[in-house]
């Protein structure tokens, strides 16, 4: 059962918003895009500061539609989203200590979405390391730990999470040595992700029921993005420019993790726009015309902004 409930309103306006995205980007196909689409219906449980407990949280009705929510992608730099989280469930657990070098690499990885942090990040999580190829009895020891993440995440028992896959580290021109024996010949052990369980870790987060209060609030406020244009001209790499935030309308806060590669484009955020019911959108497009363009999520995402219910009178 998902941890969201779909209703006719939101499944004719989903429905009706792909329509018009296919009717203006008629070149991407139809199994090119993934989405998935939280409203919060007052009381609002989001952005709380973990004052609601856990087990409120997930009993609370959020209403939901998705497209292909289920289909596993190549997530880019999303997926580093769920080393955060699990960071800060070794924290929490003192299964890591802390340190200003980790917090270093815990903030570029999502602020600055770099690729050399999230390898450290991934290093202290698995207590592996990159290099050359090793033996088949040491491979298969550092395989095991390399995989510790999947089984964290495993052990919540989400549905969502039964699917995806989170042992690589991200990259600037790939893997080699072990790591590239590691994610296969042909890619078969790359990184997987879908909306829906992307949606439900983000949910979480901005839910303030990640790990812990105090954490979740740590962790939104990496994912904030400023929306100011003297901000995102200063920033060739802000995650505004080409994704979610770049369709809400002026004096909107924006919560996100963009991921973008040569073949894929996505984005994950938490919206707050003002005097409307908070909401959640997560967007994956594939293929190489789709990674290029600016201009295919924020069209979506300025659709649905379009939607949002105001507050009651």
């Amino acid at each position: 059962m998902s941890f969201f409930q779909s209703d006719d309103q939101l499944q004719a306006q989903g429905q009706s918003i792909l329509e018009s995205v296919w009717g203006k980007f008629p070149w991407l196909a139809r199994n090119e895009v993934a989405l998935t689409w939280l409203v919060y219906d007052p009381p609002f449980i989001t952005n709380t500061g973990g004052s609601i407990s856990p087990q409120t949280f997930w009993q609370y009705p959020i209403r939901g539609f998705s497209y292909r929510g289920v289909e596993c992608l190549y997530p880019a730099s999303v997926i580093k989203l769920f080393y955060l989280v699990a960071a800060h469930e070794w924290l929490e657990t003192v299964m890591l200590q802390a340190s200003p070098e980790l917090e270093r690499a815990m903030k570029d990885m999502i602020v600055d979405s770099s690729n050399d942090a999230t390898g450290l990040v991934v290093d202290m999580l698995t207590g592996t390391t990159s290099g050359p190829e090793l033996p088949p009895e040491p491979f298969t020891t550092w395989q095991h730990q390399r995989n510790i993440v999947n089984r964290y995440f495993q052990s919540l028992g989400w549905p969502e999470c039964s699917t995806i896959n989170v042992n690589q580290k991200t990259w600037g021109d790939g893997p080699y040595g072990r790591e590239q024996a590691f994610v296969g010949t042909n890619g078969e052990n790359r990184n997987r992700l879908t909306t829906e369980a992307t949606a439900r870790l983000l949910h979480s987060i901005v839910g303030g029921v990640s790990v812990s209060g105090v954490r979740s609030q740590l962790m939104l406020a990496l994912m904030h993005r400023s929306l100011d244009p003297q901000d995102l001209a200063a920033d060739p790499e802000n995650q505004v420019i080409g994704f979610i935030g770049a369709g809400v309308p002026p004096g909107t806060q924006v919560w996100s993790k963009a991921g973008w590669t040569s073949t894929v484009r996505h984005d994950a955020a938490y919206i707050e726009q003002p005097h409307h019911h908070p909401y959640l959108l997560v967007v994956f497009t594939e293929g190489k015309q789709a990674s290029q363009s600016e201009a295919v999520i924020p069209f979506i995402s300025a659709q649905i902004a379009a939607i949002i219910p105001e507050y009651p009178a």
